[in-house]
């Protein structure tokens, strides 16, 4: 699946547009209707929340187009509307989600222990993750990428990074990326607190998922570029405890329906399609 490609100075410059058309309003509200006294088996975790009438999702809160927390104290974004999309199936209306705060490192250790039921937050799926937990989807393929100084023209490509001082985020696959390409990774707990150390040079470079680069370059005009092409595939998943088939093949279903239905496609217009062109999503991995 490739992205129509887009100048990612002209994607900057339109997320900002975009989000400061949104300042005043709940962008990304697509109203999901919940479903009506919806059944299902005794004792499975979908039963005991659709009883309960509320529902624990973990989601960014610094990511502009996916996790970021809104003018009214609320996260909005494509992966909050995923999961309302969710909770909707299960009878749950919106106002009934506790959104948790989740950064990359804590995404395992919150479904382990029970702080949140699913964790919706730009989650690449990968092996090593699904050994202590499991992953319905993938929802979305995003790709690494880098962002610099837009003065900076001395970084093109990953190859650049090799030997650098670069930031990421402790716990993430990009960090692991970094890494095995040679680079010196400096590590943090969110890729907004990269941005500080890329202003006074104390590295060269932020790399994580293009999506969330193009997001902090707009939020930041003029000071940031993204360069280079996508060097990996992130495909994004939904985290959930290990071994609940069932569950994870209710939200597998959940994100068919809404290929099918067209709820997915809306809920990507009103977040991160105001600027990036949709795709179809991957097809779900039914492991």
């Amino acid at each position: 699946m490739r992205h129509k490609k887009l100048s990612f100075l002209a994607l900057a410059a339109a997320t900002a547009i975009a989000l400061s058309g949104c300042a005043g309003d709940s962008a990304g509200d697509t109203a999901v209707t919940p479903v009506a006294e919806p059944t299902f088996a005794a004792g499975s975790t979908m039963e005991k929340l659709a009883s309960a009438g509320e529902i624990t999702i973990g989601t960014k809160f610094d990511q502009p187009l996916f996790g970021l927390v809104g003018p009214d104290g609320t996260p909005e974004g494509f992966d909050v509307e995923i999961g309302k999309i969710i909770a909707a199936k299960l009878g749950i209306a919106a106002e009934n989600i506790n959104w948790v705060e989740t950064v990359s490192a804590n995404r395992e250790p919150f479904i382990q222990q029970g702080e949140v039921d699913v964790v919706v937050a730009t989650y690449t799926i990968n092996d090593k993750r699904k050994e202590v937990i499991s992953f319905a989807g993938p929802y979305y393929q995003a790709g690494q990428s880098i962002l610099t100084l837009s003065d900076n023209d001395s970084i093109s490509s990953e190859d650049d990074l090799v030997g650098q001082p670069v930031c990421s985020v402790t716990g993430s696959t990009p960090a692991a990326n970094l890494e095995a390409l040679g680079a010196n990774v400096v590590l943090t707990d969110t890729y907004t607190n990269c941005l500080e150390p890329l202003r006074t040079g104390q590295v060269v470079a932020v790399s994580t998922d293009n999506v969330i680069l193009a997001g902090l370059a707009a939020q930041n005009e003029g000071e940031f570029k993204v360069v280079g092409e996508p060097f990996t595939q992130e495909p994004y998943g939904i985290g959930l405890a290990l071994d609940d088939t069932d569950f994870r093949m209710f939200i597998n279903d959940v994100l068919e329906e809404s290929y099918a239905d067209g709820t997915y496609e809306a809920a990507w217009e009103a977040t991160a399609g105001q600027v990036l062109p949709f795709v179809e999503p991957p097809a779900v991995d039914r492991y």
